[in-house]
């Protein structure tokens, strides 16, 4: 499989990135690679709670770049598992999944992440491409999956001004692009932070994105499932998201007042209280 990397040292450069913000985050953690589906799968657990609930970023994010929603997490009482995705800038293997059954594959390979974490249950908080790697994931562990902005239901809505941005930020790699591009996800007039910036900036000028995740593959095992988009969401609007969530799922969409496309940037509070909430259908 190739490699989502431009060069070597580009790789270095944004293993460096995380491994510097890790090491700055306050709250004591772990950090361990674990091999699920052939590939290395690095993992970051932080906190004592009692419940566990395992992060799955979205694309070109990772745990060193959603320390903001992990401290919320685990300031909300929650022990947090931050699973950088393969085949996603990060310090998991940079081999891009194979293209045909990427999301079956994906699947698989967080049941075999699971397995390798600590005892018990665990909720699964996915946004936007996670959320369809969690979809797909059937393992007995998962006791509830907090769906956000989640990809593999419907088709992305693609705006002039979202493809203006996004070739922009690909094709001349620079903080004022990558602000530009990450305006667009989140809420009007909400300004991205300065280290989220610089993170996509690496990865613009470093590495190349995976297409998309396609449709999720339905687990046979039923789990409770919430699913939220934000208000402003860019890329997956309520009036689109709502029907497919309504027909396929069976359940209900949830709007996040006041948010875009990066709910877990902007609204991490929010979401850790969600997950302390009751369990759907329980």
């Amino acid at each position: 499989m190739a490699s989502i990397y431009r060069s070597t040292t580009g790789e270095e450069l944004i293993r460096r990135w995380c491994l510097s913000r890790l090491d700055a985050w306050p709250v004591p953690q772990e950090r361990t690679t674990v091999t699920a589906r052939g590939v290395p799968t690095h993992l970051v657990l932080g906190g004592d709670g009692a419940r566990t609930v395992v992060f799955v970023p979205g694309t070109n994010l990772n745990a060193a770049a959603s320390l903001p929603l992990a401290t919320a997490l685990v300031a909300a009482g929650h022990r947090v598992l931050l699973v950088d995705v393969p085949g996603q800038p990060g310090l998991s293997s940079g081999e891009r999944a194979p293209s045909r059954g990427r999301s079956a594959w994906y699947g698989a390979w967080l049941d075999e992440v699971l397995d390798s974490v600590p005892s018990g249950p665990v909720a699964v908080l996915g946004h936007s491409l996670g959320a369809a790697i969690a979809l797909s994931a059937g393992s007995s562990r998962i006791s509830r999956l907090v769906l956000v902005s989640p990809a593999g239901l419907t088709g992305l809505r693609l705006t002039p001004s979202v493809l203006a941005a996004s070739a922009a930020w690909f094709l001349r790699p620079a903080p004022t692009h990558s602000a530009r591009l990450l305006r667009t996800m989140l809420s009007p007039g909400r300004q991205p932070r300065e280290d989220l910036v610089h993170w996509m900036t690496l990865v613009a000028r470093h590495a190349r994105s995976s297409g998309a995740p396609g449709l999720a593959v339905l687990p046979a095992r039923s789990i409770p499932r919430t699913v939220l988009t934000g208000e402003h969401d860019v890329f997956l609007p309520p009036g689109r998201l709502e029907p497919a969530v309504r027909g396929i799922l069976g359940t209900e969409l949830g709007v996040v007042p006041g948010a875009g496309h990066l709910v877990v940037e902007e609204r991490p509070e929010h979401l850790a209280e969600v997950l302390g909430g009751p369990t759907p259908g329980r």
